[in-house]
């Protein structure tokens, strides 16, 4: 049973909506187009729709981390508006590199508007997160700034990775796990600490802020992984098995083909084949990977990050309470999230 979306990210939404509208509006006609339809603010044609971006769950940090380190709204914007950018750019790219054909149930951007006006929609939404923080004054923009860019850096190292696993058969499970903490958790971590970092705050609550990001972007990663094989196409959007179809090296995936046994040898043999899998070989792919143990690691391993995630929001609110944050007041803010890292791993799968 999918968990409910806390009221929290309701009420950010309409919060962040002006403010990305804002910087939506220094871009040139066409890859303002590109880039709203992409974030859901409208069609291909430029009317406006009742979507937006996505779950909202990096700016919705963003915001909480900021009234976290004592900060109005109004102060942890800018970093909010930039994380949503940051992940809409990744997953413009995203997109393209991987030939998904549907993204929150209608045609990606590349599908809508080709590839080229997509790659330069992702582009202008790198600049204009880096542009929304750098324009600000005083060191504290500037750590953040830093904060944002090496989570980009991260991104960007964990894309290169997810796709040069394509060509191999030899990938660790360490590497496939070191690839999704860049590729998911760099950009959540940094959500959960960055508007307290732009807000001064103090050095204990940003790095437990961005520890608490960290494990719940790789337990974010992991069900993620286990949507792509054994989700509902009505929930995530795509297709049934849709990561097997793409002979993609999730953690899940390489964490059945490193088990060892019958199971595992079997399915190394069925998915490293040349050819595409046929409906049959999809299904016995799946099952394998249930045999081989996989599917119940990767539960468990999820479920063990969201406790070290909660643990640290614990640690948290426990300083804070202590008045060893300073003027931070995590206290109010530990529900909140709580419930958004509940919502993030509870997807039903």
């Amino acid at each position: 049973m999918t968990v409910a979306r806390p009221h929290i990210l309701t009420e950010a939404d309409p919060l962040v909506r002006p403010a990305i509208h804002a910087a939506l509006d220094r871009l040139d006609p066409h890859t303002r187009l590109t880039a709203g339809y992409q974030i859901g603010y409208w069609d291909a044609t430029g009317e406006p729709t009742e979507g937006g971006s996505g779950k909202g769950l990096r700016s919705t940090l963003a915001l909480l981390s900021a009234r976290a380190a004592g900060k109005s709204d109004q102060d942890g914007m800018p970093s909010a508006v930039a994380v949503e950018l940051v992940h809409n750019f990744s997953l413009l790219h995203d997109d393209v590199i991987d030939g998904d054909l549907e993204r929150r149930h209608r045609p990606t951007a590349w599908c809508a508007f080709g590839v080229g006006p997509a790659i330069l929609a992702g582009d202008a939404l790198l600049n204009l997160a880096t542009d929304v923080l750098s324009e600000l004054p005083g060191p504290d923009a500037a750590a953040a700034a830093r904060c944002l860019t090496v989570a980009v850096r991260q991104l960007i190292a964990g894309q290169a990775a997810d796709m040069a696993f394509e060509r191999r058969t030899d990938v660790t499970l360490d590497e496939c796990l070191a690839m999704a903490r860049n590729k998911t958790a760099a950009l959540l971590s940094c959500s959960a600490t960055l508007g307290a970092v732009l807000g001064g705050g103090p050095t204990p609550l940003t790095r437990g802020l961005a520890r608490y990001g960290d494990r719940l972007g790789l337990a974010f990663q992991l069900v993620d992984d286990l949507l792509g094989i054994w989700g509902e196409p009505a929930v995530t959007g795509k297709p049934v098995l849709a990561d097997l179809r793409a002979r993609k090296k999730t953690v899940t995936v390489v964490r059945a083909l490193t088990a060892g046994g019958p199971a595992s040898d079997q399915f190394r043999e069925l998915y490293c084949a040349a050819g595409e899998l046929s409906p049959t070989d999809l299904s016995l792919a799946a099952m394998l990977i249930e045999e081989t143990g996989a599917r119940d690691w990767t539960v468990k391993e999820a479920d063990r990050l969201l406790t070290e995630a909660l643990t640290e929001l614990d640690q948290l609110a426990r300083m804070s309470a202590a008045g060893l944050l300073g003027t931070a007041a995590l206290t109010p803010l530990h529900d909140d999230l709580t419930a958004i890292a509940h919502f993030m791993t509870g997807r039903t799968y």
